[in-house]
């Protein structure tokens, strides 16, 4: 088994589309594991972006995040859990998404692209440890 971290961001959960989401990833194959409806900290968010600190995008990223609730889930397939979903979820901006994947029919414009996924097992248990802090250790990435 193998899981990934998904976020349906503030504009997906105003617009309705969770339900949706969460559809097309139990189509391909993902169960939930867990899930939880929240408006992320301004800490976690911080924590989750560090990689963006330093461009101009960050305090605006950190803003839309952190505007409403969020869908926050762990997701688990038989295999490929966080290559599967990437495909799923499509191009970061959504005028780069194709049409079929989640940004691409749904997405807005930057910073608004509805949902994250997990790019790496390596980011999968780091984002993890930052929303499912009670989690960590116990939900890994590849066989469990």
């Amino acid at each position: 088994m193998e899981r990934t971290f998904v976020i349906v961001k503030p504009d997906g959960v105003e617009r309705g589309l969770v339900g949706a989401v969460i559809e097309r990833f139990e189509r391909r194959g993902f169960r939930i594991v867990k899930m939880d409806m929240r408006t992320i900290a301004r800490s976690d968010a911080a924590r989750h972006y560090e990689h963006l600190a330093d461009r101009p995008i960050f305090q605006g990223l950190l803003d839309y995040v952190t505007r409403g609730p969020s869908a926050l889930l762990v997701f688990e397939r038989d295999a490929d859990a966080v290559r599967v979903a990437r495909s799923l979820i499509g191009a970061t901006n959504p005028a780069d998404a194709l049409p079929g994947t989640i940004r691409g029919d749904f997405g807005g414009t930057l910073p608004e692209n509805v949902v994250h996924a997990s790019d790496s097992p390596e980011s999968y248990e780091r984002e993890v440890r930052i929303f499912f802090p009670e989690e960590a250790g116990s939900l890994t990435s590849i066989d469990r």
